[in-house]
């Protein structure tokens, strides 16, 4: 027998049914080890050693070392048991660097004497495995090199760094080679939009009519003057940049000149320029084009994107037992096509579309000097196999997305779209000067390759014109019934979205296929980078964190170094560069050159908790900063007593401008005057402003007692609330009557989370404070049983087997799809709405599969008398310990 082996059971599933009985195909379940994330994972005989921590010995050309998870151990196992019957290895992991690596760390970890072979393929069909089953390698240790290479540089850099943010920003931060220098770029758009100044100009608009045809002209000179345009004007200053070649209208004058133009008719048609404009299909997919037209059509995250590229390239069931897999392998930098797929492109667009469509071979190369030529483009592995075809074996994110592929590798292979483009320029004269407007349409002459996007282009329609021609006065061809001035503002340069983030990541040669969407999604985990609606903005941390790189550390921090260090692991791939050498050079350093970790030991007394500034203060002119403090952000002016106030949590950084900042100052010094005296017990009542938004609170903070407090909801201004409200508030929580099936009391009060009713720990929320103070016993009890149902976010129809309901609910940790018996979660990137009935089948058969978790039950350990008064002494003596040692705790909000 011969034992295939491979990253995934699915992978596996559909390898498995184009070959015969001789063979077996098992899965690693991914990388079978890696270097020990944490201490008790470093082996024994190393935790002594001074670099134990690093997982790497510099002092032994940085040999690393590799532990098996705890995880991949039992698929470990069951790999050598099935080595027991087999006669040959043969590894079929991804083609790309990192498969290399995982089949190298196969063969070193499994230890056989069997003969081992590996086999690579960049798509999953049978002509293409038995195509590899017969031209079996060596695994190539160059690739090895490099990866292996990669995964230490990256280990030297974050496990060097990490310790200084935690001493100079906060706990548990970590530095990553590509997401720092990725959370840098978002930092810094985000300085470039705070440094921006606003330009106003305006410009003129003429609405023209020939007939049922309207159409638009816009100023262009004024006297032969070129009007401003935003790319006019420095956005450092606001200023223009050439104010003796560009005219710059401000308000008035743009009204004075749309009234005279208005008025001046007839105008005179001045040049009709007409040309011929060809319009070229994009090439097919890489990994990161994908993603990015995944995210701007299709709203897909790309993790999400390449989770759904990874289930049509591992295989899809297209009935009758057959599986096979749609795409080819999606982590690629290539532009390449086979010589198979272009013949399929050429017959598929001659039988569709007609010769007059085909306009290859087309054959594309990438600009990017790390491209491995050998691979392909992301294409159907079957060009003819067209999106109606699969469509009822795929769920709405495979469909949609193998639409996509598809439809970019078919117009890649077709013809130019023709567009003939007419510009007709008009004159008139206006108070002794001579305007110029120029009105531009287009014809798709021939619509190319638009025609696989299900797209002939758009016609912009001018009517037929003559230079000399009058318009605007009676019996002329052209009315002109209305011109009007336009006003407009420069704009700031607009945020990254993930998309884009990826785009400008690979043009700086950053990163790699494989490493575009884990860096986007870690870089959001690790809470330096948040997403507002779809653009990214950097957290407060994300900002520390990368102005004490860029300011101590900026080489590695870099761009163009980073760049480099990418191309140099290339020259490892191809064996120009030694990988212990190419380390070595980066951690200690070269002749003229600090390594990493010498400028670690120069710069770290250097180092100052890092303040992010905000602006100043008008009345002092000291500057107002923001501060990272243990757990909470807070605002101060250095040097000034009582000048600080924490920063509500919800607050980014696009909010909290210095004016702010010296609000949510001024409000926390008022904050320590009461707004008066509760009448029962006298104790002062504050309104304040915490982390958490602003609040009530009762009375002081006396020791580990903290005082009452209720929350005021965000946006809330602690100012507006009198004294009789705030007694009202306090009055909270409000009880509305016993549970007449439990007997249970029933109360309505104010939380974190806005206006409740509770019963019994159950929660439900109302729609506003006021009711808390008449809603009835009936309608609570309602709310709360509501609350316990689970909301229903779609439909799905029956279950074809067994006629249960199939539906998709929303639960306490997201939604998931459910028949009843079987619950199978949906996972943070998969929209419920997008749910069909095959992917819900799917998704409950797996979940099926899974063991049961069953909890132990607690079991009572027998205590002497003797033990127990020792634990209870000891406990009582460990308590009154703590508190003699415990500081006051924090009163800046209801989370402290």
């Amino acid at each position: 027998m011969k034992l295939i082996i491979v990253e995934s059971p699915a992978k596996a599933r559909t390898i498995s049914r184009f070959l015969g009985k001789e063979y077996a195909v098992a899965a690693s379940y991914g990388h079978i080890r890696d270097l020990p994330g944490r201490a008790h994972e470093i082996p024994a005989k190393y935790k002594k050693e001074s670099w134990a921590r690093l997982g790497v010995n510099p002092d032994d050309d940085y040999q690393p070392i590799y532990v098996v998870s705890a995880e991949s151990k039992k698929h470990v196992t069951a790999l050598k048991k099935l080595l027991k019957d087999a006669d040959e290895v043969l590894l079929a992991t991804d083609e790309d660097r990192e498969g290399e690596a995982i089949s190298w760390h196969l063969v070193d970890e499994l230890k056989t004497k069997l003969p081992i072979k590996r086999i690579t393929f960049h798509e999953i069909t049978k002509g293409a495995i038995e195509q590899a089953l017969a031209s079996p390698r060596t695994v190539n240790m160059q690739l090895v090199n490099a990866q292996e290479g990669r995964r230490i540089l990256d280990r030297l850099f974050g496990y060097s760094l990490s310790p200084v943010l935690w001493k100079k920003v906060r706990s548990k931060l970590s530095a990553g080679r590509v997401q720092s220098v990725a959370v840098r770029l978002v930092v810094e758009r985000e300085e470039e939009r705070q440094a921006f100044h606003v330009a106003p100009y305006c410009d003129v608009e003429a609405t023209l009519q020939s007939g049922d045809l309207v159409f638009t002209a816009r100023l262009q000179t004024v006297d032969g003057k070129k009007l401003a345009g935003g790319k006019d004007f420095d956005p450092d200053t606001g200023l223009l940049k050439q104010p003796d070649k560009r005219l710059q209208l401000d308000d008035e004058r743009a009204m004075v000149l749309a009234r005279g133009a208005k008025h001046g008719v007839p105008w005179r048609v001045a040049t009709v320029t007409r040309k011929e404009s060809t319009q070229r299909p994009s090439p097919p997919f890489t990994t990161s084009t994908l993603q990015q037209a995944a995210s701007g059509r299709l709203h897909m995250a790309p993790q999400r994107t390449m989770r759904v590229a990874q289930r049509l390239y591992e295989g899809v069931s297209l009935g009758s037992g057959a599986r096979e897999g749609l795409i080819t392998y999606m982590r690629t930098d290539s532009l390449t096509l086979s010589e198979k797929a272009l013949a399929e492109a050429e017959q598929l667009v001659k039988e569709i579309y007609g010769d007059d469509y085909t306009g290859g071979p087309r054959r594309y190369r990438t600009k990017s000097k790390g491209a491995q030529e050998a691979h392909e483009a992301i294409r159907p592995t079957d060009v003819s196999r067209t999106p109606d075809q699969v469509a009822p074996h795929l769920d709405g994110d495979e469909l949609a997305l193998y639409k996509l592929i598809w439809s970019r590798t078919v117009a890649s292979q077709m013809s130019d779209a023709k567009l003939d483009k007419t510009a007709v320029d008009f004159t008139v004269g206006v108070d002794g000067e001579e305007l110029s407007f120029r009105s531009n349409g287009s014809i798709v002459k021939f619509p190319g390759f638009l025609k696989a996007y299900g797209d002939r282009g758009r016609d912009a329609l001018l009517p037929d014109l003559h230079e000399g021609v009058e318009i605007g006065g009676d019996g002329n061809p052209v009315e002109i019934p209305n011109v009007e001035p336009l006003r407009h503002e420069t704009q700031p340069p607009s945020r990254f979205t993930e998309a884009s983030l990826i785009k400008k990541l690979e043009e700086e040669g950053i990163g790699r296929p494989s490493t575009f969407a884990p860096v986007i999604t870690t870089i959001q985990n690790r809470e330096y980078v948040v997403k507002k609606s779809s653009a990214l903005l950097p957290t407060y941390v994300g900002i520390a964190v990368t102005r004490l790189l860029r300011d101590h550390f900026s080489r590695y921090v870099d761009l163009g170094f980073t760049a480099r260090m990418e191309q140099d692991l290339d020259r490892i791939a191809a064996g120009e560069v030694d990988h212990v050498k190419f380390l070595d050079e980066f951690y200690r350093g070269k002749e003229g050159q600090n390594g990493l970790l010498r400028a670690i030991d120069e710069e770290l007394e250097r180092i100052d908790y890092p303040r992010i500034p905000l602006g100043e203060d008008p009345e002092t002119g000291k500057p107002i900063v923001l501060r990272i403090g243990r757990t909470y952000y807070y605002v101060e002016v250095p040097g000034e007593e009582d000048m600080r106030a924490t920063v509500p949590v919800d607050m980014l950084i696009d909010e909290l401008t210095g004016e702010k900042a010296l609000a949510l100052i001024e409000q926390s010094s008022r904050a320590d005057d009461p707004i008066g005296h509760h009448p029962e017990s006298g104790q002062a009542i504050y309104a304040k402003v915490g982390p958490f938004g602003p609040y009530l609170q009762l009375g002081e903070q006396d020791g580990d007692k903290k005082p009452k407090r209720i929350g005021l909801g965000k946006g809330t201004d602690p100012s507006t609330i009198d004294f009789d409200y705030a007694l009202k508030l306090l009055s909270l929580p409000r009880e509305i009557g016993a549970d007449p099936e439990s007997g249970k009391p029933v109360r309505a009060g104010l939380g974190r989370y806005g206006p409740y009713v509770e019963l019994n720990r159950v929660f439900a929320s109302v729609q506003d404070v006021d009711t808390l103070f008449t809603i009835g016993l009936e309608e609570a009890l309602e709310r709360i049983r509501n609350k316990s149902k689970k909301p229903v976010l779609k439909e799905l129809g029956n279950h074809p087997q067994t006629g249960a309901p199939l539906r998709v609910l929303k639960g306490r940790y997201g939604p998931y799809v459910t028949d009843g018996e079987v619950n199978a979660t949906l996972g943070r990137d998969l929209d419920p709405e997008e749910v069909t009935m095959d992917r819900a089948l799917v998704l409950l058969a797996e979940a099926a599969k899974r063991p049961k978790k069953v909890r132990k039950k607690a079991t009572k350990k027998k205590t002497t008398k003797k033990k127990a008064a020792k634990k209870k002494t000891t406990k009582k003596k460990a308590v009154t310990k703590k508190k003699a040692a415990a500081k006051p705790a924090s009163t800046d909000g209801s989370g402290a």
